[in-house]
């Protein structure tokens, strides 16, 4: 594997690892739905001006921008709508069991949609994964009780997955013809905006702002490096090793994010978390690079 896709898959897994924190600092007083508006309104201008300044092509045809559109949907804003939702009724580790099936989402929604080939090692590697990531958050899962309310979260976060999938195979498809990264995610961020900002005005949710460095350092961090820096990554990402093998980062960002628990919050590991973790990490391994199974 190169360096540059090492470079993007750490990148990738490394900040959305740690935003979960920042969406942390973000919950008070703002709606969380208006600050995830807050986010992509600041992402999509941070990327416009960008664009106006190195002087990109922002000309696209009129069938591009639909998919954009679609993407500004599946992928900036409503996707993020309903894991809220379904994080009421769900613990954060169901959440993210659920989340990882995307690597199989992605699989099959590129063979289907894009024609790709489902890759043997990637079959292996995400099983071997998604057990770990099951094992990882075992107690969330060994106490979940079926409820009306608990089905829903579950409906929801499974539709929010399939629609985040949805959003990879969009970008794949930009990539596939030629339709550069930065500029796609820039108007997708611009859309994805719009249509959150319809989800509030709907929802008649108060569109107050705090003025906290807490609330305004975590707002920067989720807008410029866990938007527009992790997202430019992931994307580009599926356009060199395949949307199947990129979405696998989904499954390392819960061990990252453990493993800042640690340090800074005093988690404390069991034999469960551990062989879950080590699964994980064999089953990246499978999906990153398939002369690990051959081995």
């Amino acid at each position: 594997m190169s360096v540059n896709i090492l470079f993007l898959y750490g990148t990738t897994v490394l900040i959305w690892g740690t935003t979960w924190l920042g969406i942390k600092f973000q919950l008070g007083s703002v709606d969380p739905m208006v600050s995830v508006l807050y986010r992509f309104i600041a992402a999509a201008m941070i990327m416009m001006v960008y664009c106006k300044l190195a002087g990109l092509k922002m000309r696209f045809r009129l069938k591009d921008h639909v998919f954009m559109a679609l993407q500004g949907m599946f992928l900036f804003s409503i996707n993020y709508w309903i894991i809220y939702l379904a994080s009421v009724h769900l613990t954060s580790g169901l959440v993210a069991v659920i989340f990882s099936s995307i690597v199989f989402m992605n699989m099959i929604n590129g063979a289907v949609l894009m024609g790709s080939s489902i890759r043997f090692n990637v079959v292996v590697g995400g099983g071997i994964g998604i057990a770990g990531i099951a094992i990882v958050f075992w107690p969330d899962i060994s106490s979940f009780s079926l409820s009306d309310k608990a089905a829903v979260g579950v409906m929801l976060a499974a539709i929010s997955t399939f629609m985040a999938s949805l959003g990879n195979i969009i970008s794949a498809r930009h990539q596939k013809y030629e339709l550069p990264v930065i500029q796609t995610n820039a108007y997708g961020m611009a859309y994805g905006a719009l249509i959150m900002g319809i989800i509030v005005i709907v929802g008649s949710k108060a569109f107050n702002f705090d003025m906290s460095f807490r609330y305004v350092g975590s707002l920067f961090y989720l807008a410029v490096f866990g938007t527009v820096i992790a997202f430019g990554c992931y994307l580009k990402l599926i356009g060199k090793i395949g949307a199947d093998r990129a979405a696998y980062a989904a499954m390392l960002f819960p061990i990252v994010a453990l493993a800042i628990s640690t340090v800074y919050e005093g988690y404390q590991w069991s034999a469960h978390n551990i062989i879950g973790m080590v699964l994980v990490l064999i089953g990246n391994g499978l999906v990153i690079n398939k002369k690990a199974l051959a081995r």
